[in-house]
């Protein structure tokens, strides 16, 4: 895999102001997307997966959400800066972007073609008849059958799966160099889900394209990423490779979360769940953003909020204390656990 770096997200902070005041939804976050490489990222809601891809795309909501500082460097570029007339020029063309829910990305009243191809010529000087030809090639490229008749049909006409090959077919249309995909499996059944990420996993060997794959499910980062970040609370708390992100979790939350997934060859009476909830944003001030659901916190987790330390293995990296050392944690915890009390 080449080392060429395709996105580089530096020191990334995005707020919402509101009538409560600024609240703050991505703090500081730091990562990058090398050429042709997969990248999970990992949280539950409201850990700030969704917030840092409507960043990088300069979709959030005009007047509410701002970008306050920090870089996101697409080629080179740094985007953060990039005029409304520079950005319509990427979107859709160098960065796509697909969506969880197909039917509120597609417009209802315009056929399946005329979307298309309106992004077709938008991003390209292809005539009328070659965007069409393009379009219909395109479907027939995700996998969709029949596609010179679907291209004459409107979205509520197709099932749920249907749409959202034609979601990728749009997204892919332009051929960009990083593709966002937003949970895009979350909607579907089963066997369509599987369907949708061998055809993504496809679509990146044949067209080298770079995906950031943003999801709450362990088993589609186990099936196609490359690497991973895990996001808590608008944080990264951990990264790495897959493999050593399954086989050797270092924070609580990452051990947590895989722990969460139902394993049919292990019979319990009850899952396993993180305890508690994601903290508003904003809400904690002091200490780790974890720390109140964390059953190995000590008083410096309440106190100091760690860096991303490395975590021994080349590109793994934890936010958290737990890896450095036991001796003053197993000291302290008592003393937590009695406060708790």
């Amino acid at each position: 895999m080449a080392d060429a770096r395709v996105l580089e997200v530096k020191g990334l902070k995005t707020s919402f102001f509101t009538d409560e005041g600024e609240i703050p939804a991505v703090d500081g976050v730091d990562f990058y997307i090398n050429e042709g490489e997969i990248l999970g990222v990992v949280g539950e809601s409201g850990c700030g997966k969704s917030v840092t891809s409507l960043s990088i795309m300069g979709l959030l909501p005009k007047g509410v959400g701002r970008i306050i500082d920090g870089e996101i460097l697409f080629k080179g570029e740094n985007l953060v800066h990039a005029s409304e007339k520079r950005m319509k020029q990427i979107r859709g063309n160098e960065i796509a972007m697909i969506f969880q829910e197909p039917m509120t990305s597609l417009n209802p009243l315009f056929t399946i073609g005329n979307q298309l191809i309106e992004a077709i010529r938008i991003h390209t000087k292809a005539s009328k008849k070659e965007a069409k030809a393009r379009a219909v090639e395109m479907l027939k490229l995700v996998g969709l059958p029949r596609a010179e008749q679907i291209i004459d049909e409107y979205p509520h006409q197709l099932s749920g799966g249907m749409r959202q090959r034609v979601m990728i077919a749009m997204a892919m249309v332009c051929n960009p160099a990083l593709l966002i995909a937003d949970e895009p499996t979350t909607a579907l059944d089963v066997t369509i889900q599987a369907q949708i990420l061998a055809l993504m996993k496809e679509l990146n060997k044949n067209f080298h394209t770079s995906i950031m794959m943003i999801t709450h499910d362990l088993g589609v980062v186990a099936e196609i990423c490359d690497r991973v970040i895990v996001m808590y609370s608008g944080k990264i708390v951990e990264e790495g490779d897959v493999r050593t992100i399954f086989k050797n979790p270092k924070h609580p939350y990452t051990i947590g979360l895989i722990q969460s997934v139902p394993d049919i060859r292990d019979k319990k009476e009850r899952l396993y769940s993180i305890p508690g909830n994601v903290p508003k944003p904003g809400s904690v001030r002091q200490g780790c953003r974890f720390a109140a659901r964390c059953e190995h916190a000590f008083s410096r987790c309440l106190q100091e909020d760690p860096e991303l330390y490395e975590a021994g293995e080349r590109g793994h990296r934890v936010r958290c204390f737990l890896p450095l050392g036991e001796g003053e944690q197993n000291r302290e915890r008592a003393a937590v656990a009695s406060e708790r009390a």
